[in-house]
């Protein structure tokens, strides 16, 4: 069966970037930005408040996990923060990636740990779209695990060391967009996954992205009406369902261009496009740049990094 999860992190191609030990003393705050980087975290004891881009805060608790696909401000404090104001010193490295922050005289009560990663795929914008704008999952000590696993791994110089490491991020982001279907997410591929009869056309998208879809098509394959079929699948996913279909068709267009996977008429029809010229006038506006343009540009960058 066709995993439109699995393919959406396949793709991403996700790598470890940084990770660290973070040891709270109450109250304390830091505000950082990070650009549009996914990151992570996992309170390991204790507690702490987290908002994303302006979005309310979230009280995260030992056990809590939060991924952050793609976030440019991010404001973090103990679950009591200092008085409005009142500035935390800067957090202080104690070595071998950890650090403390709060009161120097204050006792200890938060332990979490965070990390970044990058994502390989020059799509990643366009991929990330898809995805909940935060996942935040309680309760599940897979993902705790996943998170140390990365940790270690990532502080060591073992063989394949590169290998294992986008392997179990691969895991850890498929474990913690999937455990977050059983609990509140934001719109996006999760939520419209976790909705079995959304499933079903999302995953006949994936299955053939060369047929011809429409929403009438689509609607059937969800055992729903037309309008609610619409209604409920722009509501869930957070995009109309040919907006998705086209997205999907788009990064599949990019990875078939980037790995020079055929000729431009080739890529047009293993995308659901019945002739170039239709392809490149759909590719152009999606993307900014002709495919043919896309594949030289995108190859030249790949063969010298």
């Amino acid at each position: 069966m066709i995993d439109p999860l699995a393919e959406v992190v396949l793709l991403l191609q996700p790598s470890a970037r940084f990770s660290k030990l973070v040891f709270g003393a109450s109250p304390w705050r830091v505000n950082r930005s990070d650009a549009g980087q996914p990151s992570y975290c996992v309170v390991l004891e204790g507690g702490c408040r987290v908002a994303i881009d302006g979005h309310e805060p979230i009280e995260l608790i030992s056990g809590d996990f939060m991924l952050i696909p793609a976030a440019y401000g991010v404001a973090m404090s103990s679950l009591v923060p200092p008085p409005p104001g009142v500035e935390t010193l800067a957090p202080t490295a104690l070595g071998n990636n950890e650090f403390r922050i709060g009161d120097a005289d204050s006792p200890i009560d938060t332990r979490l740990m965070a990390g970044h990663c990058s994502f390989g795929s020059p799509d990643a914008s366009l991929l990330v779209a898809l995805l909940p704008q935060i996942v935040h999952v309680r309760g599940e000590q897979r993902l705790a695990t996943l998170v140390q696993l990365v940790r270690d791994e990532s502080r060591g110089q073992r063989p394949a060391r590169e290998v294992v490491l986008s392997r179990l991020l691969e895991v850890l982001l498929i474990e913690a967009l999937r455990s977050t279907a059983e609990t509140t997410a934001s719109p996006g591929l999760v939520r419209g996954l976790s909705d079995a009869r959304l499933a079903a056309a999302i995953r006949g998208m994936h299955a053939q992205p060369t047929r011809a879809w429409t929403v009438a098509e689509l609607a059937k394959e969800a055992a729903l009406s037309r309008s609610t079929f619409f209604e409920r699948f722009n509501r869930a996913v957070g995009v109309a369902p040919m907006e998705y279909l086209l997205t999907w068709r788009m990064a599949l267009a990019k990875d078939l261009l980037r790995r020079s996977e055929g000729r431009v008429a080739e890529i047009a029809q293993r995308v659901g496009y019945s002739s170039a010229s239709t392809f490149s006038v759909a590719f152009t506006r999606h993307v900014g740049r002709p495919p043919s343009q896309y594949a030289r540009e995108e190859q030249v960058v790949t063969d010298d990094t």
